[in-house]
């Protein structure tokens, strides 16, 4: 197993457990991998210090504190969160029109009664969602989870 440091094009950091490096780059190329931040898939390696084992004669160094494995009552809660984003997925889909990279010029054209009102959604960069916020238009980002693992 190894584990890699991954950003999101969003810079959102996080870590990911792989069973070698092929598994990274055929997950990564099929955007199979999702930010747990903002569920963004154009992910790529954060720079990482390589781990080099010290010479037998070196003294050894006091090992880091390790980090707990989440208790079990924790795992259901994240379990139950990600369902809940699967789910909350699936209706968007479903009930939605996706709009792609023209999520803000389309609620724009809602809000101002360009077009009839109905749902949307699509990418938009923090700036632009800050922008229709200004302009009083209600828009928010949810993490965009795969919906299977």
């Amino acid at each position: 197993m190894i584990v890699y440091s991954l950003l999101c094009s969003r810079e959102h950091e996080f870590e990911a457990w792989f069973r070698n490096s092929d598994a990274y780059d055929e997950q990564a190329a099929a955007h199979a991998i999702s930010c747990p931040m903002c569920g963004d898939t154009g992910i790529r390696k954060a720079l990482m210090a390589p781990a080099i084992r010290p010479s037998s004669k070196a003294a050894p160094k006091p090992a880091a504190e390790a980090v707990a494995a989440p208790s079990a009552e924790e795992a259901d809660k994240q379990a139950a969160a990600l369902q809940m984003l699967r789910e909350m997925r699936r209706k968007i889909e479903a009930d939605c029109d996706y709009v792609g990279g023209n999520f803000a010029e389309e609620a724009r054209k809602i809000h101002y009664g360009e077009v009839e009102a109905h749902g949307i959604y699509g990418e938009s960069t923090p700036e632009e969602r800050a922008a229709l916020t200004e302009e009083g238009i209600e828009v928010g980002a949810i993490p965009w989870v795969p919906l299977e693992n």
